[in-house]
């Protein structure tokens, strides 16, 4: 399918997008460690160390022991958000969980493990557990935010209950200190996504704070009464913004979007929705790892908290003044007549199109042009640049769930460019020569996401405008971007079998999968070599030679592959290079170690299934007609 640019302006930044001096990132994008989450302050995915080739595993430890459980409770899906393996010399740190799942997420405990390279195998060294809860399940989508760690000042830094952290000794893994910036401990707090620490061993993070008691009359979730932005300095002291601060232009009352009742969409060419609701008060999405740019400008993101329709990116100087703040509302014009076609004809409602009569390019959804929006099922997080411009990967509904990647220029907020992908994405970047590109997913869910609505009911026109099969269409691609998001290659996913380890090592395999596996991959690490490392729902880990235009796929020489446990429907997981090129990836809670020599696979049973379909990020917005 041919991509239309969504923004007036992208020529402008075609134009202008290299004309200046590419700047060189934080020191730490060329350490041959992986201290936290996209690997550096800017979240660039780049390591400055050549990856080994993946021919066998030198490790494979279960570090969630509750994936059956979480599967059959979704139906087959695997619905959580794993902290990325931080590696350090031969240290390597990783979030484990015990308890049950009898009350999700709150019966879960999380805890912090150092395990240590020793005679060609990873021991334990310690094991930390932590007071750490996630937001509740009903605020979250159903899926289970993300716990993550992060290295800085010699010392492993960890999320805490009420929204404070433990600083732990990273040798012994005792607690140094516990940082709280609230005072007391309020368990309806929350630490909400990564820990991001800057070269100067400054800590960020965002936090939330829930009120049970208050209830959203339309969700019925609870309702968010405050949002912060923490800093924590390398001498352990807190200071906080509030999301109220940073986002001054959030309205009073937001606008939702049509019914079904009225489908096809939009119901007429100029129709507006009628649905109104009180926006609630600013605050963070909840997985969003705050970056860190070369000048110590941080850039995060907000929302609305009752609409995900209503998201911002937002830059903050290092006092935590607010420096922009950039909404996301009206910025696509590839809704209907470009990416979805228009019927052919008026009162005659077809499969997976807008209304006759709709206007150009407009989101079918709410009549306007689209907006990105940030949703809490997402771990997107913003991706600072070499040329100091930032990234953020958006949700759109409209088209069959994709997202769109946005660009904005890092002094002034303004959008620069996008890309008809963005979905649970913090993309890659690798500088070369006086310019940048950039590594992303890029799936194409079509039957699977019922095109751009829900059907709904039985006996009604949402059954046809909205039909799915609930099979995955493709294709699925991990595509790579120049500067100003215009594709360079695309690497075509044609795996057809779903296959899982048996317990004698050897494999299980049937055909179901004609149109290639997902990528699942939120996060892509690319090495020295500029070679893209990536995981796919066919339960695989890939490796991506550099060097390619047009399509290709795994039949193409120099691309390398190793099954690891099972191919299964997962919610997006990152991974990580160490110095001495190790892979450190992760499949069905399982984390393994991928490299040369070592050993063949562990003789032993698969964890988890392969049963159910991967549903997409849901639209609370979708709860109510909102």
């Amino acid at each position: 399918m041919v991509r239309t640019k969504a923004l007036s302006y992208v020529a402008i930044a075609a134009a202008t997008a290299l004309t200046g001096l590419i700047l060189l990132a934080d020191d730490n994008s060329g350490n041959s460690t992986w201290p936290q989450w996209g690997q550096n302050p800017q979240h660039q995915g780049f390591v400055n160390a050549n990856g080994q080739a993946i021919q066998s595993q030198l490790a494979n430890i279960v570090y969630d022991p509750l994936v059956p459980d979480e599967q059959a409770f979704t139906g087959g899906e695997l619905l959580a958000h794993y902290q990325v393996p931080l590696l350090d010399g031969q240290d390597v740190f990783m979030a484990f969980k015990s308890g049950d799942y009898s009350n999700p997420f709150n019966s879960q405990v999380w805890h912090e493990k150092r395990l240590h390279w020793e005679g060609g195998q990873l021991v334990e060294k310690w094991d930390f557990t932590t007071d750490w809860k996630p937001e509740p399940i009903d605020f979250s989508g159903g899926w289970e935010p993300v716990f993550h760690a992060v290295l800085a000042n010699g010392q492993i830094y960890v999320p805490g209950l009420g929204g404070t952290v433990y600083k732990l000794n990273r040798g012994a893994g005792k607690v140094m200190t516990r940082i709280n910036p609230f005072g007391t401990i309020d368990p309806n707090t929350f630490v909400a996504g990564p820990l991001t620490s800057d070269n100067n061993g400054n800590i960020y993070y965002n936090a939330i704070r829930l009120d049970p008691t208050q209830t959203d009359p339309i969700t019925g979730v609870a309702t968010t009464v405050g949002s912060w932005l923490v800093k924590v300095t390398a001498s352990d002291g807190p200071t906080m913004v509030s999301y109220s601060t940073l986002i001054p232009d959030l309205p009073a009352t937001c606008i939702g979007r049509f019914p079904n009742s009225v489908l096809p969409w939009p119901p007429t060419p100029d129709a507006t929705p009628s649905t109104t609701f009180p926006c609630g008060i600013a605050r963070t999405g909840l997985n969003v790892a705050p970056a860190i740019a070369a000048d110590g400008t941080i850039y995060t993101v907000g929302r609305a908290d009752n609409s995900p329709r209503y998201g911002w990116v937002i830059a903050v100087n290092p006092n935590l003044t607010r420096k922009w703040d950039t909404s996301m509302r009206d910025l696509f014009n590839d809704g209907c007549g470009v990416l979805i076609p228009i019927q052919s004809a008026p009162l005659v409602p077809e499969k997976g199109k807008c209304n006759f009569g709709a206007h150009m390019g407009v989101d079918p959804t709410t009549n306007r042009f689209g907006d990105g929006n940030v949703i809490d099922q997402s771990s997107s997080s913003p991706t600072v640049l070499p040329d100091g411009n930032v990234l953020y990967g958006s949700y759109t509904r409209y088209n069959i769930a994709r997202g769109h990647l946005i660009k904005f220029n890092g002094t002034t907020g303004a959008v620069m460019a996008s890309f008809d992908f963005g979905w649970d994405s913090t993309p890659a970047v690798f500088s070369h020569g006086s310019t940048y590109s950039i590594v992303i997913k890029d799936n194409h869910y079509d039957e699977e996401a019922g095109f751009y609505c829900n059907p709904s009911g039985t006996g009604n026109v949402s059954n046809t405008v909205c039909a799915s099969t609930g099979i995955p269409a493709g294709p699925f691609y991990i595509t790579q971007l120049n500067a100003n998001l215009v594709p360079e290659w695309k690497f075509h996913s044609i795996e057809t079998k779903s296959c899982t380890r048996q317990p004698d090592g050897t494999l299980s395999c049937v055909s179901d999968h004609p149109n290639g596996f997902e990528w699942c991959i939120n996060a892509p690490a690319i090495d020295a070599q500029q070679k893209v490392y990536v995981e796919s729902e066919d339960g695989n880990a890939y490796v991506i030679p550099p060097g390619h235009t047009g399509i290709f796929d795994m039949n193409t020489p120099g691309v390398q592959r190793l099954f690891l446990q099972l191919a299964l429907g997962a919610a997006y997981t990152p991974l990580s290079i160490s110095s001495d090129g190790k892979i450190y990836t992760q499949n069905a809670g399982h984390l393994f170690v991928l490299g040369q020599g070592g050993k063949e696979p562990d003789q032993q049973a698969a964890t988890g299934s392969d049963k159910g379909n991967f549903r997409r990020g849901g639209d609370k917005d979708d709860q109510g007609d909102k």
